[in-house]
């Protein structure tokens, strides 16, 4: 169910209220009474942002000096409110010059009022894109004296883009040199036991976009997820060639994704914002090619020595490298002194952390650099405790390789005028959280 709400406040730090609307009748005016009460008054304002007084919900976020307040008297969708607010603040920003705050409430009443009316009817959110309701609500915010940032020049065309399917991008866009970037970013999430079986292990990724194409093209992209493959097969009547194929699970997709050919095709096909955005994010459980191998060998020798060694395989082809490669071998507390052996890069103990950092800031592929240390240990007159070994940790980003072994296919661009376009592709692997128990 959407937010649905009955009023908002805009409130300063004291309960007085700045601006109010009210979108239903279900409520009484008296609300925010309630709200200073039963939450500010009490010190309760930073338990959670969510209250239930008699029968009405309070959903409530502090920007800068100021409560925005949300008053809902059915089961509302408690996300949809908090990111209507995050957008609204967003919207409120452009107006007045990147400035949200008491000062700026005061001073912008009157549009911040012709604003609500438009973002919110009946309590139902609507269009929040500041390119797009800027196109018909021309008023300047009054802007704080801080604010550098330079008014926004009107968009012609304000009728179509209001009315228009595209409401993300605006007619009348040329560039000399029209160009596309596609970043495929992932980051692999590992849990591995202390004898090498993984009990944890999935990719998230996203696929980030910067386009900079003149007109309104229509872009289609090809992936080789395994259920684009055979729909791509089926309509064209012949077997696909053979590779690997993946499974995307939980995906999801920018606003501006056709999702009637995604679901009919299993096609990426959009119309494009202008600049970068982030076009769809997936995950991956099945069939990672995990980047690295660690083989720890962590040995207590008494109660005031150890001996570490480890070795770090990268698995990835010959011709790649990993930039910025950081392996942390947890250690105990009473440690005294360290020495180090490693074949490639540098280790030292940080004592912050109680860990030995093992930094490696080009680190090639089928290589395997092993690191050897020797830890003296203070001697107690406690009674020793069995010392919980916490996992090694790994940051690593490794260019041009993917973990699900996703790929792009093809990326397609059209566009009336038939204005040639140049492509960039980049894959980016990065550690999420790469654990290993020892």
């Amino acid at each position: 169910m959407p937010v649905a709400a009955s009023a908002i406040y805009f409130l300063n730090l004291r309960g007085d209220v700045l601006i109010n609307r009210l979108y239903r009748d279900d409520v009484g005016g008296n609300m925010v009474d309630a709200f200073r009460t039963h939450i500010m008054q009490t010190k309760e304002l930073g338990t959670c942002p969510v209250r239930q007084i008699g029968g009405c919900s309070f959903f409530y976020m502090r920007i800068s000096n100021v409560y925005i307040v949300i008053v809902v008297s059915s089961n509302a969708n408690v996300a949809c409110a908090f990111k209507f607010v995050v957008e609204a603040v967003a919207l409120f920003k452009s107006y007045f010059g990147g400035a949200f705050d008491e000062d700026a409430i005061r001073n912008n009443f009157v549009l911040i009022y012709e604003l609500l009316d438009e973002i919110m009817d009946f309590g139902y959110p609507q269009n929040l894109s500041p390119e797009i309701l800027k196109l018909y609500i021309t008023q300047e915010g009054v802007r704080s004296p801080f604010s550098s940032k330079p008014a926004d020049k009107p968009v012609p065309n304000a009728t179509l883009q209001v009315t228009g399917a595209v409401g993300w991008r605006r007619e009348g866009l040329v560039y000399k040199k029209n160009e596309v970037f596609l970043d495929i970013v992932e980051s692999v999430n590992l849990l591995m036991s202390s004898k090498g079986s993984v009990l944890r292990c999935d990719v998230t990724g996203k696929i980030l976009m910067k386009c900079f194409l003149s007109g309104m093209p229509d872009l289609k992209l090809g992936l080789n997820d395994k259920i684009g493959l055979e729909k791509e097969s089926q309509l064209k009547a012949r077997p696909t060639k053979s590779g690997k194929t993946i499974e995307l699970d939980d995906v999801t997709f920018h606003q501006c994704v056709n999702l009637t050919r995604f679901n009919s095709e299993k096609t990426v096909s959009f119309v494009p914002p202008d600049g970068e955005f982030e076009l769809m994010k997936y995950r991956i459980t099945e069939g990672v090619n995990l980047p690295f191998r660690v083989l720890p060998t962590i040995k207590e020798l008494g109660r005031t020595r150890m001996e570490v060694n480890v070795k770090v395989k990268s698995v990835f082809g010959a011709k790649m490298f990993a930039l910025g490669v950081v392996i942390k071998i947890p250690v105990p507390k009473q440690t005294a002194k360290t020495s180090f052996q490693v074949t490639s890069g540098r280790a030292k103990y940080n004592a912050s952390i109680d860990c030995l950092v093992w930094k490696i800031r080009k680190f090639p592929g089928q290589t395997e650099p092993t690191m050897s240390a020797e830890v003296e240990l203070i001697s107690t007159m406690q009674e020793k405790k069995s010392w919980t070994r916490p996992p090694i940790q790994m940051e690593f980003q490794v260019p041009m390789f993917t973990a699900s072994g996703l790929r792009v296919r093809f990326l397609k661009v059209w566009e009336k005028s038939g204005y040639n376009t140049v492509e960039w592709v980049r894959y980016i692997t990065k550690a999420g959280s790469y654990e290993i128990r020892c």
